[in-house]
């Protein structure tokens, strides 16, 4: 059964046991934040938790790694691409 995560204010579905970042990439979203110089896009590089890649706000928490966060019902997630940080 799948839940959802609401990210950038629309909802977006996941599967018990998913990171954020794999029920972003899951949903197509391969990208959502971009670097400061050059604005290149940016989302899972590594997907261990050793690079900054992935950073989202979760729950108004800025910074955390969206590989290592597992989802879970409810949970607000906003990107650098809604404004964020």
């Amino acid at each position: 059964m799948k839940s959802r995560i609401t990210v950038d204010g629309e909802p977006l579905p996941f599967v018990e046991g998913q990171t954020v970042a794999a029920a972003l990439v899951a949903a197509g979203r391969v990208a959502w934040r971009t670097t400061r110089v050059g604005g290149r896009p940016r989302g899972v590089f590594c997907g261990i938790g050793v690079c900054f890649d992935c950073l989202v706000t979760i729950d108004g928490t800025a910074g955390q790694r969206a590989c290592l966060v597992p989802a879970r019902a409810d949970m607000t997630v906003r990107t650098r691409e809604d404004g964020d940080e």
